[in-house]
């Protein structure tokens, strides 16, 4: 059930994904409809969240706001002069500043700015209950384990950027990067979980005679 406070945040959110998947729909563009239904996916896990820690309006005002900016990026015109010949002429291909400052990046820069803002609102609660860890809490490490492997991925990307020849791969292999790097993130979240949840019970006694 939706909290009051969150009601009208949920109502723009239902507004637009219906608008714009109607569109895509419209258009039989099955690239967008992958990515809307991992959107109403998301949307449910926010709502998972908001039972556990309450997330503040103005936070899912920002991530909804954020899911509009992404479905527009890839469904709303560009003018063509202003996007690369290559890709298409949608607003994730739109250039701000040419060569140097895309839609999609500012795009990212500020999701993944709110998506910090909202692992740190849901990982706050589990805090309070030092020894514990939740399956929350689990989920939160191994994200933190993930952003770590991200940084890598940059340090990888700056060293094609200024040595003239690396061994780093291309798009292919920053994916499967990622994938190992969720595979271990996964692995050592759940052991800790495991772990800790096997510590918490109480031990058996046996009675003395």
């Amino acid at each position: 059930m939706v909290r009051r406070p969150l009601i009208p945040v949920a109502v723009f959110t239902g507004v637009y994904l219906a608008s714009f998947g109607a569109v895509v729909v419209a258009r039989g563009n099955a690239e967008f409809l992958f990515y809307l239904a991992v959107m109403l996916a998301l949307v449910g896990l926010i709502f998972i969240v908001d039972r556990r820690a309450a997330l503040p309006a103005p936070l899912a005002w920002a991530l909804s706001v954020w899911g509009l900016l992404h479905v527009a990026g890839g469904s709303v015109p560009a003018p063509a002069g202003l996007t690369d010949p290559e890709g298409q002429p949608v607003l994730y291909s739109m250039w701000i500043v040419r060569g140097a400052l895309r839609y999609d990046h500012v795009v990212h820069a500020y999701g993944f700015g709110v998506a910090t803002l909202v692992c740190e609102a849901a990982v706050r609660p589990l805090l309070a209950r030092p020894g514990r860890v939740s399956a929350g809490l689990a989920v939160g490490v191994a994200l933190m384990g993930l952003g770590l492997g991200a940084v890598n991925e940059l340090v990888e990307f700056a060293a094609t950027r200024i040595l003239p020849e690396t061994n780093v791969g291309g798009y292919e292999n920053t994916g499967w990067d990622l994938v190992a790097n969720t595979v271990g993130a996964s692995a050592a979240a759940a052991a800790l979980w495991a772990r800790r949840r096997a510590g918490s019970r109480p031990a058996n006694t046996k009675k003395r005679d």
